[in-house]
């Protein structure tokens, strides 16, 4: 990715070296129940909220690496570029875009959905619009699923932000709405389109920001590697050792991929409705 040289947001919130306290019941199993759960942009709260004990922070002042300083710098510069994007397709659609915020953490954080650990992955918090992200997930994705290249870390935010576009047009709302009202299978199928639509919406930032000059040749193909890599079939079978289909909350490896390129391709609101697509 070009990237270097771009403007960067504004609305970055630092927290690292403020260290929250309280997150209780942890232990691999847990983590892994998070990380199956919340990974990639899903509803961390009912897994937070009974990990939460209280929110106080303690703050110490934190030394970056100069690897961490360049990250941090490209994850404003990504977060800016889909502020662009997200500005200009709401303002053709007659409404205006509220930006969200990005917060750069380690280890843990407190947020309105609860306290999280970095094994959470990054996440949305609707109950404060804020995006969460501790910078050592872009080392997980070269380490752990596989998933080198700047752009996979872009379209991770990219997919966050995604469902910051379903707070501000009411969709993630319905969806939560439904949770305890119908069964666990059923709002675990809500899940998976909530999240494919989250998907299509970073091909949609992708569509322009390759218009922009910010992407490079292998870009979209880093991109597409990083959605197979958190599919829940893909997560599954290497945590579980099989896969069930019935617990699916981000939909497989390959609808994630279709999706994400749909979006790309159309560039378009009107494409990413997942919710009345007969087959995903």
């Amino acid at each position: 990715m070009e990237w270097k040289g771009r403007r960067t947001s504004s609305n970055v919130e630092d927290r690292r070296g403020s260290a929250a306290k309280g997150l209780v019941g942890g232990g691999i199993g847990t983590i892994i129940l998070v990380v199956l759960f919340a990974l990639m942009g899903g509803d961390p709260s009912a897994i937070m909220d009974n990990l939460q004990s209280n929110n106080s922070q303690v703050s110490a002042p934190y030394q970056e690496t100069a690897q961490e300083a360049e990250l941090r710098q490209f994850a404003s510069v990504v977060l800016a570029e889909t502020e662009d994007v997200w500005t200009a397709l709401f303002k053709q659609q007659g409404s205006r875009y509220a930006e969200p915020s990005l917060v750069l953490y380690a280890d843990m954080v407190n947020s309105a959905c609860g306290t999280a650990a970095a094994a959470a992955g990054p996440f949305y918090c609707p109950g404060d619009q804020k995006v969460y992200l501790d910078l050592s997930f872009y080392n997980d994705l070269q380490t752990k699923f596989q998933a080198p290249g700047d752009m996979a870390m872009a379209y991770v935010i990219a997919h966050e932000v995604g469902h910051h576009v379903q707070y501000q047009m009411g969709t993630l709302q319905e969806v939560q709405s439904l949770r305890g009202r119908v069964s666990e299978a059923q709002y675990n199928q809500y899940s998976v389109r909530l999240e494919l639509q989250a998907d299509y919406y970073a091909g949609v930032w992708a569509h322009y920001a390759e218009r922009t000059n910010l992407l490079e040749p292998g870009d979209i193909e880093e991109a597409l590697n990083a959605a197979s890599a958190v599919g829940d079939d893909r997560i599954q079978k290497k945590y579980q050792g099989q896969v069930e289909p019935d617990t699916f909350t981000h939909g497989t490896s390959e609808q994630r991929q279709r999706w994400f390129l749909k979006g790309y391709q159309t560039g378009t609101l009107e494409g990413g409705d997942t919710f009345n697509a007969r087959t995903l």
